[in-house]
């Protein structure tokens, strides 16, 4: 299996010790779940796979930013109508603003959530910046509120 790999994720795994398969569910479950590395420990050991935590993390630190950008390249092209949605999240109890694109059909372009609380000008220009240099410049874009408050306390 790892003959089909793209290059730069054979290289990541190359000096891991754990079966690929159970590296990327590991990944994969850390990154689509609201699962904590103890929580993904014990589902592991529930399956008969002793890793513990720690690993879990190295995995998805060193995985992650390779397989994000080895995905961006067999990503789907996006509508070229944009709806932009900004608003507050919360995470672990500090409120964050979140801008977020989405196409016709309500697909995912972009997002982006800020470090700090308030709007910050820059930053969204960088965001617009970046999403139309990995997606295309969009035909229209119609900015829209949230009005959804999301809480991420661990």
């Amino acid at each position: 299996m790892k003959q089909n790999l793209n290059p730069a994720v054979a290289k990541v795994l190359k000096r891991l010790h754990y079966p690929l398969d159970v590296i990327l569910m590991c990944v994969r479950w850390y990154v689509a779940y609201p699962l904590s590395l103890h929580h993904l420990e014990q589902m592991m050991t529930e399956r008969g796979i002793a890793v513990g935590h720690s690993p879990v993390h190295r995995w998805a630190i060193k995985l992650l930013p390779v397989l994000e950008k080895a995905f961006r390249c067999r990503k789907r092209p996006v509508g070229k109508s944009w709806r932009v949605d900004e608003t507050y999240i919360k995470v672990k109890g500090q409120w964050k603003y979140l801008y977020r694109a989405v196409d016709k059909a309500r697909n995912t372009i972009d997002f982006l959530v800020l470090v700090r609380a308030h709007r910050d000008k820059a930053a969204a220009r960088w965001y617009f910046e970046k999403s139309i240099a990995q997606n295309g410049e969009p035909e229209t874009v119609t900015p829209g509120v949230r009005l959804v408050v999301v809480s991420f306390d661990s």
